[in-house]
């Protein structure tokens, strides 16, 4: 009886060895089936991100936020602040760890996805907001970019918050426009209001300010080109 269970354990061990390799391939295919999914166009981690350069962002908050623990409560984080402060790099490397935690996300550059909402008919207005409204956590990136949107696009902003509120799914928003001109922006101070009183009810506030790591890198590149020597 020994003898047999003894001559077993090998075989079991290969088995049980397998079984471990099939289980993690399909949990790496998941994952990258969710991060495809996602819209995101890098996997950002705040690993990358360099806090020497402007040592006043809300440090802790920034990594309260990647906790996900907002996603269970139902809650939102709006992030503002100057351009280049690094608002679009902490969106997506929450968006990147809520993939990597299970969670169903949408990545969307808030302008130019709300600009292909505006220009479609009717059937695809009606598939892109259930696209929008389903996920656990959306992403709205660089909101008011380009500082007025369309009709449509301030419409289909009201729908998503008001419905994504009900259901208590959370949204992440960047903007370098503060909360006080959203009227201006969206043309209508009355939806403005209504917005940010469902986005702000659960939110965490954070913001950025401080220098623009894009023109850092844009200065360094000028200071390395050939024509600058």
């Amino acid at each position: 009886m020994v003898q047999a269970q003894a001559s077993q354990e090998p075989f079991l061990e290969t088995f049980a060895a397998m079984l471990q390799d099939e289980l993690d391939r399909r949990r790496t295919r998941l994952m990258e089936r969710r991060y495809k999914r996602s819209g995101l166009d890098e996997k950002v981690t705040l690993a990358d991100f360099d806090w020497r350069f402007n040592p006043k962002l809300p440090r802790s908050a920034c990594f309260e936020l990647h906790t996900l623990k907002f996603i269970a409560e139902g809650a939102n984080a709006l992030i503002v602040g100057k351009p280049g402060t690094g608002k679009s790099h902490l969106a997506k490397a929450v968006a990147y760890q809520a993939t990597l935690a299970g969670h169903d996300v949408r990545y969307l550059e808030a302008d130019t996805e709300f600009g292909r909402y505006a220009l479609g008919n009717a059937t695809e207005r009606g598939s892109l907001l259930k696209e929008w409204v389903q996920p656990d956590l959306l992403v709205l990136d660089d909101l008011f970019l380009a500082r007025r949107i369309s009709e449509h696009a301030a419409e289909v902003l009201q729908a998503i918050v008001h419905q994504r509120y009900k259901l208590r799914r959370s949204i992440v928003v960047t903007s370098n426009r503060v909360v006080q001109d959203w009227g201006k922006y969206l043309g209508d101070a009355t939806m403005a209001t209504t917005i940010l009183d469902r986005l702000m009810h659960r939110c965490a506030m954070l913001e950025f300010e401080g220098k623009s790591y894009r023109l850092k890198e844009a200065a360094a590149r000028i200071a390395i080109s050939p024509e600058a020597s």
